[in-house]
């Protein structure tokens, strides 16, 4: 980022979310590029970050979305993403989500299970529509990642097994209301070796040329998403050597290659913003305790992931402490033994790659407000999203209060 982050955090306040569209939109053109030639539909996968203007900004560059609720479909809708690069994914879809996307008329609602594509089925023929779908295929590959975002083994809650998936493509065959027009897969995040996607690359394609021979006609390729990204010392994937993995894989197959990056576009672009209150000793043990909490970050927490911390523009010996916020819970750090200068009240502290599942993760335990979101490109810094107060957070209980009162 080329702007002061520390004039903008005094400018906007902390705990602070800032992202850098400028390293967005380099992300996006490199996988665009090494897509170049082929077939292709990058979908960003909203939940990684599901700021309007952050969808709206890939939107401009050509992305379209990978949703996993209706009102991630609605977002994109809001944000300029056209009804035909929208995907609804997601394990469990409710009828009335089923509905709204089928009246949206979006590119295709991928399917999870056997019980999905029948309610899927109910809800197309009740609205005399086809349901133009994909059917998610478990190919029990090992993603090597974290077993909380690993998505592609049999123990996880993912797809469906390859002989389930022939049943079903079969059935909506033959189905008035079901048009089986693609086929996906996503065996994990933040996937560091290409041979895990190589492999189950080869799986798929291998599936869709058996489709093709009894003339179930698939045009969609979905390879979802899952790229690496460096938090710390991470050795990641190459967009070109990713792409020439799924060219390889999908030779011959006359297919549109669609895939789902997330984390890979937004995580490096983000900085998360904290001030300290003050610094506390036990023992021999040294907290620096700051305004931001678990509740605005729950990656370190929820995944004990690593977050690179650093004080802003504070030089001076650096000692071994725990980054906390005031939550009251255990749980409730950003990072442990980090190697920090001595800090005063006010002193402000970054946490970067911060731009994937960060805010989009936020809540409001402990009654705190969500942080502000803010935007760098070029050199202009806009506000993309006011911070909460404490009237946002209980405006839907008053009313009640107010209604159950009369």
């Amino acid at each position: 980022m080329s702007m002061d982050i520390k004039e903008i955090a005094e400018q906007y306040g902390t705990p602070l979310y800032v992202y850098d569209f400028d390293y967005i939109e380099e992300r996006y053109n490199s996988l665009k590029d090494a897509f170049a030639g082929k077939k292709s539909l990058i979908n960003y996968a909203v939940k990684a970050n599901s700021n309007l203007s952050v969808i709206a900004h890939l939107a401009k560059l050509g992305a379209g979305a990978d949703c996993v609720s209706i009102g991630e479909v609605k977002r994109a809708l809001s944000a300029g993403v056209s009804k035909y690069q929208i995907i609804f994914s997601g394990v469990g879809k409710r009828d009335d989500e089923i509905k709204a996307a089928l009246e949206y008329d979006i590119l295709l609602i991928n399917l999870e299970s056997e019980a999905e594509m029948k309610r899927v089925e109910m809800v197309a023929k009740a609205l005399g529509k086809e349901a133009r779908i994909s059917i998610r295929v478990n190919p029990n590959i090992d993603p090597q990642t974290h077993p909380y975002i690993s998505t592609g083994l049999h123990e996880n809650k993912f797809g469906v097994e390859i002989e389930m998936a022939k049943r079903m493509y079969i059935y909506a065959k033959k189905s008035e209301f079901l048009n089986p027009v693609g086929i996906h897969f996503h065996i994990g995040s933040q996937l560091t070796k290409l041979e895990p996607i190589a492999e189950a690359c080869g799986i798929v394609a291998d599936l869709v040329r058996s489709l093709k021979a009894i003339d179930i006609d698939i045009k969609f390729f979905d390879v979802g998403g899952g790229i690496g990204v460096v938090y710390d010392d991470e050795k990641t994937i190459s967009p070109q050597a990713y792409t020439d993995a799924i060219f390889q894989a999908t030779k011959g197959l006359d297919v549109t290659i669609l895939c789902e990056p997330g984390r890979y576009m937004v995580a490096n672009a983000g900085v998360f913003l904290t001030k300290v209150l003050y610094e506390k000793v036990n023992e021999d043990k040294r907290f620096v305790i700051v305004d931001g909490a678990m509740n605005d970050l729950i990656r370190p927490s929820l995944y004990n992931a690593y977050h690179r911390i650093e004080a802003v523009a504070k030089e001076g010996e650096k000692t071994p402490a725990d980054v906390v916020g005031p939550v009251c819970e255990s749980g409730d750090f950003f990072g442990k033994n980090v190697p920090l200068p001595a800090l005063e009240h006010n002193d402000l502290i970054a946490v970067h790659s911060a731009g994937a599942y960060g805010f989009t993760m936020s809540s409001n335990y402990n009654t705190r407000p969500k942080p502000a979101e803010v935007a760098i490109q070029g050199d202009k810094v806009k506000l993309i999203r006011k911070r909460e107060t404490y009237e946002d957070q209980v405006r839907l209980e008053l009313e009640c209060m107010e209604e159950s009162a009369k």
